[in-house]
């Protein structure tokens, strides 16, 4: 064989061990480019089943309700005398207790849903009970803390943190400092009481007929600290009209939503132990 040819057949061989190795390099390629479309194609999968096994109430990080603080406000009853003056079909808060027997209601569906080791902040407006237990003889303050007391440490064996406050500023104080918001946070909030689209309004017909002089402002929402809620806490507010304006103004100060009436909400389900409805065409809005 002359060297000729010999230099061309190991040219010719070279060549055919190269396209050999190329075709196992780029089989090698295929493979691992496959199992990166598998594996991605698997983590796809996991990653968007996950929010479904860990979503709740309370957020993506499963963090419960107990973990933290839930806090239940509960403002005034209007007095008697303002109410007579109205038609008696326009006549809608005569009752005492629509906004101590709803937050009742509500706290115990709060610890038959989460269980015992619940933290419940009851925050009630006192001032409004006082007024009224001046005008009709009755010890509406000793009732309320017969809720606590009787009721719930009583009857339940379960505690409940009852707060008396007087004005907005303390709603937002407790909110802020209640706790040590860095380890205690809100998982949930919630309003039984008089509102319009602006304001929870804790004293309405009390003081003043068809008039507040106690409330919490949706421009007052922006003192509140944003850190002091966990995310996904539950926030409704059961007063009338939240949801027409200050459930937006909530969000944004809070970082969470809140649900609200879209329209005006109806107490009278009480008397069949159920909680307020909407009336009128209403609807819930978060």
């Amino acid at each position: 064989m002359s060297c000729g040819r010999a230099s061309r057949w190991m040219i010719s061989w070279d060549r055919k061990r190269f396209l050999e190795n190329l075709g196992r390099f780029a089989l090698v390629i295929f493979v691992m480019s496959c199992r990166r479309f598998v594996i991605a194609a698997i983590a796809a999968v996991l990653f968007a089943s996950a929010p479904i096994a860990e979503a709740s109430l309370f957020g993506g990080k499963s963090k419960s309700a107990s973990d933290g603080e839930y806090i239940i406000v509960s403002g005034g009853p209007a007095l008697r005398k303002w109410e007579d003056l109205r038609k008696k079909v326009e006549q809608h808060d005569r009752w005492w207790g629509n906004f101590i027997r709803s937050a009742k209601f509500r706290m115990t569906e709060l610890f038959q849903k989460h269980g015992s080791r619940l933290n419940i902040t009851w925050m009630v407006y006192r001032p409004a009970y006082v007024t009224r237990a001046n005008e009709s003889g009755q010890p509406y303050v000793q009732f309320v803390e017969s809720v606590r007391d009787d009721y719930f440490a009583g009857d339940l064996n379960l505690k409940i943190n009852l707060v008396w406050f007087s004005d907005g500023e303390d709603v937002i104080n407790y909110i802020n400092r209640g706790r040590n918001r860095k380890n205690f946070k809100i998982t949930g909030f919630e309003y039984f009481g008089h509102s319009n689209r602006h304001a929870f309004m804790f004293d309405y017909s009390n003081i003043v007929s068809g008039a507040s002089r106690a409330w919490l402002h949706e421009d007052e929402l922006k003192r509140i600290k944003r850190k002091s809620f966990a995310r996904g806490a539950y926030c409704k507010s059961w007063g009338c009209h939240t949801a027409e304006s200050m459930s937006k103004k909530w969000k944004s100060a809070t970082g969470v939503g809140m649900w609200g009436a879209l329209g005006k909400t109806d107490y009278t389900p009480l008397q069949d132990d159920k909680l307020p409805m909407i009336s009128g065409g209403g609807y819930w809005k978060r």
